[in-house]
């Protein structure tokens, strides 16, 4: 089925110079493998640089705007606006559900893969539209449809995402940034499995597992939550 990306540019305010890489950044690998003779490329780089886009827009934002607020608030901030619950809202209630080039059987899909998928692609327009338009047009893009998210975060509590509380917790009490790796996967691409370990410097504090390497990530945080104590 042929997606007419004008009616999202439309919805969004947006306006593509290479509208390949607005249609790009809501291609998924599944719609690749099922569409082998696309001349498309799966949003995967898109995604890579998107969410670095993202991070600095929020990040410069939340610095600029709150100057009271010390490191470890800020970046409870950030995480709880950039997580994969948060950015999945914001597409779906941009629309992106209905653009979104899947397989027959990852269109099936609604529950957490779905939130990773559309999580995905949300970073992955970002990607597209920093490539497009650059730097500032994404800044406005995001002060319009994501930062206006903080007030409901710090209202509904949000903030206390298990990687930002483990960050936290070891930035202050040893010094050190965790660093999460890959250690398992298996299955299709539709269906993948991860285990991620959360690592101080070399030693492995907890595993945790997921059906997306977001979801596996926030499992090892939590168990390294409770295998430290904190």
């Amino acid at each position: 089925m042929v997606k007419d990306f004008s009616k999202l540019e439309k919805k969004l305010g947006l306006n593509f110079k290479n509208k390949e890489l607005l249609t790009q950044a809501f291609c998924h690998r599944s719609y690749l493998n099922e569409n082998p003779d696309s001349l498309l490329e799966n949003n995967e780089r898109l995604e890579f640089l998107g969410d670095a886009v993202l991070e600095l827009i929020v990040t410069e934002h939340l610095y600029q705007k709150y100057p009271k607020k010390s490191e470890g608030e800020l970046t409870s901030w950030r995480a709880a606006l950039v997580n994969a619950r948060m950015l999945s809202e914001v597409a779906k209630n941009l629309g992106f559900n209905d653009f979104l080039l899947l397989s027959r059987g990852e269109t099936k899909e609604i529950g957490k893969a779905r939130q990773y998928i559309l999580a995905n692609t949300f970073e992955s327009l970002i990607g597209a539209f920093y490539l497009d338009q650059g730097y500032d047009a994404c800044k406005v893009f995001i002060e319009k449809h994501l930062i206006p998210q903080i007030p409901y975060i710090i209202e509904a509590g949000l903030l206390k995402d298990a990687k930002s509380q483990f960050q936290e917790e070891t930035q202050e009490k040893v010094g050190i940034t965790p660093a999460y790796k890959v250690l398992e996967e298996w299955g299709p691409d539709h269906a993948k499995h991860f285990v991620i370990g959360v690592f101080l410097d070399k030693e492995l504090i907890a595993k945790g597992e997921g059906s997306s390497k977001q979801e596996a990530e926030s499992e090892a945080a939590k168990n390294a939550l409770k295998e430290k104590g904190w």
